[in-house]
C-alpha cells in the first residue's frame, strides 16, 4: 500500500501557473531587450550623423561669413597698389552671395553656424540617451 498523501488539486494549477509566469516574464525581458537595443541603435546612429555634419556646417558657415570681410580687406590693401587688381577683387567681393536657395531652402552663413551648433546639441543628447538605454540593458 502507498502511504504517501496525494497533492491537493488546488496546488497543482499553482505550479503550472508559475511556469507560465516564468515563460511570460522571459518573453517580456526579450521584448524589452529588443526595444532597448533598437533605441540604442537609433540614438547612436543619430549621434554619429550629427557628429559628422556638425563640424562641416560650422566650418562652411564660418568660412562663408569670413570671406566677404577678407575680400574687403584685400580690396583696401590693393587699392593703392594696382587699380586693375582693385577692380578684379571688388568684382569677386560682389559675386559672393549673402544667401543661397537650394531646393527651396534658404542657406545663409549664420544659418549654417546655427545648424552646426544645433547638430552638436543633438549629438550630445544622442550620446546621453544612448548611455541611459545602455545602462538599462
Amino acid at each position: 500500500m502507498d502511504t504517501r498523501t496525494p497533492i491537493p488539486a488546488s496546488q497543482q494549477p499553482l505550479a503550472m501557473s508559475s511556469r507560465q509566469n516564468t515563460s511570460a516574464s522571459a518573453g517580456l525581458r526579450v521584448l524589452r531587450t529588443a526595444i532597448g537595443a533598437t533605441c540604442y541603435f537609433v540614438f547612436y546612429f543619430v549621434q554619429q550623423m550629427a557628429e559628422l555634419f556638425a563640424p562641416l556646417l560650422l566650418i562652411a558657415g564660418a568660412a562663408w561669413a569670413a570671406l566677404p570681410a577678407l575680400v574687403k580687406t584685400l580690396t583696401r590693401t590693393t587699392a593703392s597698389a594696382d587699380p586693375q587688381a582693385h577692380d578684379a577683387i571688388a568684382s569677386v567681393a560682389n559675386a559672393i552671395p549673402e544667401q543661397i536657395v537650394l531646393a527651396g531652402h534658404e542657406l545663409t552663413a549664420s544659418g549654417l553656424i546655427c545648424d552646426g551648433l544645433g547638430l552638436m546639441a543633438v549629438a550630445a543628447a544622442g550620446a546621453t540617451l544612448a548611455m541611459l538605454v545602455g545602462r538599462k540593458l
